[in-house]
């Protein structure tokens, strides 16, 4: 009897830190979901180890994370989010954490899919928004923040720039009706008197 006691022990022993190290995961992974901003769900078959590390720093440099796990543990700590983005976890999934600027990471990663050949995103989360693939690939198309606010600086200064030429044209042709006459009369007083 003793035996089989025993031999219990370690099986319920190793199962609890399987327990444990799961629910150490989701927590690892529940906070960067609240961090967030957005989710992108991609399928990775096929992609070689040494491509995913070159991506992976690729997308540190922009704010982002890709983490691959277990699809019933990424769903568990999406939490009440799970049901809406579940489609998206079927068979092999790796998920886009994008902390920043939510469109210059996921063009690396595309544009990474697109050379490879390998890989394509299953849609998002965007805030609280349920994103498709088509509507993921769209948000991939648009300009980075950056340069969306250079784009809005520029259209408001456009008006200023405007408004300060047209209030200034007058004063300038004044100016240069003045140098003119100046030019003009420097010219007269440099020519030789014939008396």
């Amino acid at each position: 009897m003793d035996k089989t006691i025993s031999a219990n022990k370690p099986s319920s022993v190793k199962t609890s830190e399987g327990r444990q190290k799961k629910a150490d995961t989701v927590a690892v992974l529940e906070a960067k979901v609240s961090k967030a901003k957005a989710m992108i769900m991609t399928d990775y078959r096929g992609i070689k180890h040494k491509d995913m590390e070159a991506i992976r720093k690729v997308l540190k440099k922009a704010n982002a994370e890709l983490v691959v796990s277990k699809n019933k543990l990424m769903l568990r700590a999406l939490g009440n989010k799970a049901d809406s983005v579940a489609s998206s976890f079927t068979e092999s999934t790796a998920v886009l954490f994008e902390y920043g600027d939510e469109v210059a990471p996921l063009k690396e990663l595309l544009k990474f899919f697109k050379i490879t050949t390998i890989g394509k995103a299953k849609g998002g989360l965007l805030g609280d928004r349920v994103l498709t693939e088509a509507e993921v690939n769209r948000l991939a198309t648009l300009p980075s923040r950056d340069l969306l606010l250079a784009k809005l600086v520029g259209q408001l200064n456009a008006p200023i720039q405007g408004l300060h030429y047209a209030l200034s044209w007058n004063l300038n042709k004044f100016v240069w009706a003045l140098n003119a006459v100046k030019i003009k009369k420097g010219s007269i007083n440099s020519l030789p008197s014939f008396a």
